[in-house]
């Protein structure tokens, strides 16, 4: 059943994402404004109705009152692409987010152009300080726009009961702006592993931790506190992934 389901719903995902995604390039490009924002949700609203109702994957959210109601910098765990979609349905009513992604990305196919036409903020990851610079400049704006950034700080997909080192891309824009910082911690990857075909039927929890003030802080202290938090709730979420797993999130 987890074989037909996981078919099911790549023919459904791709066929939607056909029809959809050339209205989003369109919105973007040619009426501009937040209607690419909007076709965009369209576009993922179809594909998470997928998710619930073919795959079976639901959400359970914990820790709603913690997301900030004026626009912030949301430190996230990466294990599937799942996060990328549900986040986004956690924000305040009537707004959107963007991403801090690898400009790699907006090479692929339909996905791609359709994150290119939103004006994520895409960085070149080899370009070092530049590429700080560049998420500052972007970031600020975007925030300033009234979206929230949503930032992976490990920087790729992680598989459950791992962890990467948290690099500081969205803690250097949150200490260059002055926003707040929301760290999420879930176990998205328990049903939707990484680079896998078959997902499993089930309940995804997404815990939002306490928002904290980046104002004045340094980079590695917006890190450190994001890190420790969000390391703290894995091991709640899926304790079997850390039995004989020695905690440090310093």
């Amino acid at each position: 059943m987890t074989a037909l389901r996981s078919t099911l719903f790549m023919i459904y995902a791709f066929l939607w994402s056909a029809l959809t995604i050339p209205l989003v390039i369109v919105a973007a490009l040619g009426l501009r404004g937040r209607w690419g924002y909007r076709a965009g949700k369209l576009w993922r609203l179809g594909v998470q109705f997928g998710v619930e109702n073919i795959l079976g994957i639901r959400p359970r959210v914990l820790g709603l009152e913690n997301m900030p109601q004026e626009p912030c910098v949301i430190l996230a765990k990466h294990q599937s692409a799942w996060e990328t979609m549900t986040l986004q349905d956690y924000v305040p009513k009537g707004a959107y987010c963007v991403f801090v992604l690898k400009k790699e990305l907006l090479r692929i196919p339909l996905l791609g152009w359709g994150l290119g036409a939103m004006k994520m903020i895409s960085i070149d990851r080899a370009a070092g300080k530049e590429a700080l610079d560049q998420v500052v400049a972007q970031g600020r704006e975007r925030l300033q726009q009234g979206y929230y950034v949503i930032v992976f700080p490990e920087g790729t997909r992680v598989p459950p009961g791992e962890k990467r080192r948290y690099k500081g891309g969205g803690a250097y824009l949150a200490t260059h702006v002055g926003c707040k910082v929301v760290p999420v911690a879930h176990n998205a990857g328990e049903l939707w592993p990484r680079q896998a075909f078959l997902k499993k039927p089930g309940t995804i929890t997404l815990s939002i931790g306490p928002a904290f003030d980046a104002t004045g802080l340094s980079e590695n202290e917006v890190n450190r506190r994001a890190e420790a938090w969000i390391e703290a709730e894995m091991h709640c979420l899926a304790p079997h992934r850390y039995s004989n797993v020695q905690h440090d999130a310093t």
